[in-house]
């Protein structure tokens, strides 16, 4: 694999690669960053030299979602762009016959979140904070982040994160599972997600990667179904006319 121009990779040894997300300042999700992301984890999927991934980022913030500056003047053309791309870039994360392990060194906010719950193993630093802001910005989940979202979320902290748009810190994500480890620092962050990575590489590969499909076949089912009956191209685009005063709103 070579480096594409927001994703770095670093060989760790023993079949670990850290994918590097690098779109600064805060990795803001757009059509061709999406692309990209799907196509690094299409190629991780069939590489045989990787035996598992650590997901980083080197900013302050891991992911903020959209930049709502730039979508409050998408059309229906880029709306769909974006919607296809988190469906397929999501799915490809979550499909992924490797183990994937989140290393979260900073928010992960609506789009961004889904960066960890597609992941296997999710490590944080302290002081993160995690949310599903969509509804704040108004608009809605596209299926491949809804259905991720149903599957890996309970009912309760679904309706916490998705019906409010609110923020929750590490302590409350550890406790309502959304994340497993919380780290101190920016070294023992790398140095856990390093631990478990290493760990889960030496595990039998085809079993592992069957006992995944197993887990979320039924998942990835349903997203595969709805974007080949025509969901990553909403006929009247993703945004409704709440949307770009609620951008406006959040944005200040």
């Amino acid at each position: 694999m070579s480096d594409s121009e927001w994703i770095t990779r670093k060989d760790h040894g023993g079949g670990v690669f850290e994918i590097r997300l690098g779109r600064g300042p805060v990795n803001a999700l757009t059509p061709e960053f999406l692309n990209q992301i799907k196509a690094e984890f299409d190629a991780i999927a069939v590489d045989p030299d990787i035996r598992a991934v650590i997901l980083t980022s080197p900013f302050k913030v891991f992911s903020a979602g959209m930049d709502l500056k730039a979508a409050r003047e998408f059309d229906i053309p880029r709306q769909q762009a974006v919607v296809r791309g988190l469906n397929e870039a999501f799915l490809a994360i979550y499909a992924c016959p490797k183990p994937v392990v989140a290393a979260i060194n900073g928010a992960a906010i609506a789009g961004g979140m889904f960066f960890v719950l597609c992941s296997d193993v999710r490590v944080v630093m302290a002081k993160t904070k995690f949310g599903l802001a969509e509804v704040q910005v108004g608009v809605d989940f596209p299926v491949g982040p809804l259905e991720i979202a149903r599957a890996t979320l309970d009912g309760n902290i679904a309706r916490r994160l998705m019906l409010t748009g609110q923020t929750i810190g590490p302590i409350a994500a550890r406790n309502f599972n959304l994340v497993d480890i919380i780290a101190d620092d920016a070294e023992d962050l790398m140095g856990y997600a390093l631990k478990e990575a290493r760990t889960l590489a030496e595990l039998p590969a085809g079993a592992f990667a069957s006992i995944k499909r197993q887990l979320r076949g039924d998942t990835i089912t349903k997203i595969e179904t709805a974007m080949a009956a025509g969901a990553n191209e909403p006929a009247n685009g993703w945004f409704t006319e709440e949307t770009v005063p609620a951008m406006t709103k959040v944005i200040g």
